[in-house]
């Protein structure tokens, strides 16, 4: 084989290799964020408030009990309304919410054991009537 061919052959073989690698990442799924993501990005500011409350209210507690496979919210006795948030960045079709009615017990259980392996955010967003509070913790399952 002279040169010539093996400059084409080299070619060909890089552009089918650029030509493969094109196809896979446009089959490749990409989820956003969130779908609304500049309704988000305002109200931002409200959500870094609700950072700060949590931080200075440390009643509510979030502890993932892997063997036990649950994770376990205590929550404040002045709690009015909350929510609990499990998203999956990976997969926007497997998150879901809780909501925590106004009469409520002291600790919320829920089972980790139906729910798919890998990264989950559980994020608690509470409000006391007066303020409101978010608190976010990053388990691996």
């Amino acid at each position: 084989m002279n040169w010539g061919k093996s400059i084409i052959l080299v070619f060909v073989l890089f552009a089918g290799f650029i030509g493969t690698l094109v196809y896979l990442m446009t089959r490749q799924h990409v989820d956003l964020v969130s779908d609304n993501y500049y309704q988000n990005e305002i109200e931002y500011q409200q959500h870094i408030d609700r950072v700060a409350n949590a931080r200075h209210n440390s009643s509510t507690t979030m502890t993932y009990q892997a063997d036990q496979q649950q994770v376990i919210f205590v929550l404040p006795s002045t709690l009015q309304k909350g929510e609990i948030t499990f998203y999956r960045p990976s997969d926007s079709q497997q998150d879901f919410r809780i909501t925590i009615p106004a009469k409520h017990p002291t600790r919320q259980v829920i089972p980790t054991k139906a729910l798919a392996k890998g990264n989950w955010r559980v994020q608690f967003t509470w409000s006391d009537g007066q303020l409101e509070y978010y608190k976010e913790e990053q388990i691996f399952l």
